[in-house]
């Protein structure tokens, strides 16, 4: 009988489960893509559907499919094996040691958000409180079919209605203080942190609830409160590394190739609803690398659709320029000033259709922005529109379009290009790429291989991509190897079958390397050569080691053995 991990695999493709988070494009028989766990710019990212496994060539990171699972989102094996039993109609039953083995606090604190989302849409959609808030969502033109395609919900104004909830069924108050759902006053009672306000569940990319938006509606809240109240960083959620609604977007971000990045719930859910798809929001937070570097698994051409203040929203604009950094194109909705998507789609949906069809370059919105309500004929305005340009333009990495740019500028105030160069070269700009640690920290901390390893498993790959050429290694050269490829080595020559991590490894290596057939045979003897002469040369040491020994303890029948050895070796070293 299979076991919950053996029945995942057997129904999950490594391809398909790999594919929801990454672009990956076939190459042969494999399939390959940019590595979503360190920075690089040529694919080095390979996943083999005949051996069902991953492994990156650039981080040296790979496994299969619970592995890449673990890696990617960050998890255990426990909730890497509820995620992929999710996505295989495989129930896991809590009861079996298995299962108890893998049960984490991670996993308590999911199912704690899981029926405190149920709580909510109960309360939302029956309880006779919850009647006010949906009038409220349905006027602001959501529709029933999108308030259960959200999750959308209701936190009774209740001090401890959730909590009470969900002690009924044995969760404890630390359980719930940690979800981000409770909270302990200083005098120590214990109560909800959601009350009397709309909830909008935000979902990981495998749509399980993670955190809350709380929002007000009451006209008697709105001045007295803040308009939303949201779940803090806990084990399960972190603001800055996730996106609302790229659960729902991400297949067709890219099938379209790009994505819409708006401010709020109500946005993404607006736009969702008048056809939208591609939509996902920064939920109030300027662009995190964490949220750039999830985005760039699915594309590399963002929209931004929310109003922005080119002079003072620092925020915002470093989030832009990283993101240039990272390679990103960007463009910009032009939308009505002070209206946020939601609004314009409520009431004028084909404004909204027209803004998506007429995007503006990045540098177009900025240069738009700048000159906007400024007197370029002054020379106060022609001060303020440079002080917010001129940093813009010096970040452009292309010299022939900064140049462009310095062009433009100087053209639309009137001045000489070296005036401009002349005060951009005083602007001094962030170092974003440290600022930001975009250079990974798995990198420096990767496992450094021998090179005795390396050139075992060059002549492991090369055998592996002409099996023939096995016939023409002799016995003795396979001594010299490691007893690990020494056993490889050995079973291939006996046409035995291998299943191992590592051997997979070496084939998937294989299947990604090119390398000319005729000089296939040429290589083998180059590696093995070098492997003998490693394993001579570690010989001579050790044996230079113990002639020494030998001479402290003056064991003179012992050092003349060894110089005997020593020159043995020395010989078989000098006649390669």
């Amino acid at each position: 009988m299979f076991s919950p991990i053996d029945e995942i695999k057997e129904k999950l493709d490594v391809v398909e489960v790999i594919g929801s988070y990454i672009k990956l494009q076939k190459t042969g028989a494999n399939y390959r893509g940019v590595c979503p766990f360190h920075a690089e710019k040529k694919p080095s990212f390979f996943v083999s559907p005949s051996r069902q496994i991953w492994h990156c060539f650039g981080c040296s990171k790979g496994g299969d499919i619970f592995g890449f699972v673990k890696e990617i989102e960050g998890v255990e094996f426990g909730d890497a094996l509820r995620i992929l039993a999710r996505k295989a109609g495989v129930e896991l039953k809590k009861q079996t040691p298995e299962m108890v083995k893998f049960q984490t606090e991670r996993q308590r604190l999911g199912e704690v958000c899981d029926l405190a989302t149920k709580f909510f849409e109960k309360q939302l959609n029956e309880s006779k409180s919850g009647e006010a808030a949906k009038k409220y969502l349905l006027d602001r033109g959501i529709k029933e079919e999108s308030i259960r395609k959200w999750r959308i919900g209701y936190a009774p104004d209740v001090w401890q209605s959730l909590s009470e909830f969900l002690a009924s069924r044995n969760y404890k108050k630390e359980e719930i203080e940690k979800s981000g759902l409770g909270l302990t006053s200083e005098k120590g009672s214990f109560y909800d942190r959601f009350r009397g306000r709309i909830i909008f569940p935000i979902l990981d990319l495998n749509s399980q609830a993670v955190g809350y938006g709380g929002r007000v509606f009451k006209d008697k809240d709105k001045a007295e409160v803040a308009k939303y109240v949201n779940t803090p960083n806990t084990l399960l959620y972190d603001k800055s590394r996730i996106l609302y609604g790229l659960d729902k977007a991400k297949v067709e971000i890219r099938k379209k190739d790009s994505c819409i990045l708006v401010e709020g719930y109500t946005d993404v859910i607006m736009a969702n609803q008048a056809g939208t798809l591609n939509v996902v929001a920064t939920s109030g937070t300027a662009l995190t690398p964490f949220q750039l570097k999830i985005l760039k698994r699915y594309t590399e051409n963002l929209i931004l659709g929310f109003d922005m203040d080119v002079a003072g929203d620092s925020a915002t604009k470093r989030g832009i320029d990283l993101a240039q950094i990272l390679g990103f194109n960007i463009k910009v909705l032009r939308l009505p000033e002070g209206k946020d998507a939601a609004e314009i789609i409520a009431k004028n949906p084909q404004e909204w259709e027209k803004a998506l069809s007429e995007p503006k370059s990045i540098m177009d919105f900025y240069f738009e922005s700048a000159f906007k309500g400024r007197d370029e004929k002054s020379p106060e305005g022609k001060k303020e529109i440079s002080k917010i340009l001129l940093p813009v333009i010096k970040k452009i990495p292309n010299k022939i379009v900064q140049s462009y740019w310095i062009k433009e500028l100087a053209k639309k105030l009137e001045v000489k290009e070296e005036n401009i160069e002349e005060e951009m070269r005083k602007v001094k700009t962030e170092g974003l790429s440290d600022r930001f640690g975009l250079e990974p920290e798995e990198l420096a901390n990767l496992p450094q291989k021998s090179r005795r390893e390396l050139l075992e498993e060059s002549l492991l790959v090369l055998i592996i991509k002409l099996p023939s050429s096995i016939e023409l290694i002799e016995e003795k050269s396979i001594f010299y190897c490691s007893p690990s490829t020494r056993e490889i080595l050995e079973k291939l020559g006996k046409k035995e079958k291998l299943e191992s991590d590592f051997f997979n490894y070496i084939c998937l290596r294989a299947d990604a390397e090119e390398i000319e057939e005729k000089e296939i045979i040429l290589e083998i003897k180059n590696c093995l050569r070098e492997i003998q002469s490693l394993e001579v040369k570690n010989s001579l040491d050790q044996i230079s080691k113990e002639i020494k020994k030998a001479e402290v303890e003056k064991d003179f029948k012992r050092v003349e053995e060894l110089f005997k050895q020593f020159k043995e070796k020395t010989s078989e070293l000098n006649n390669q």
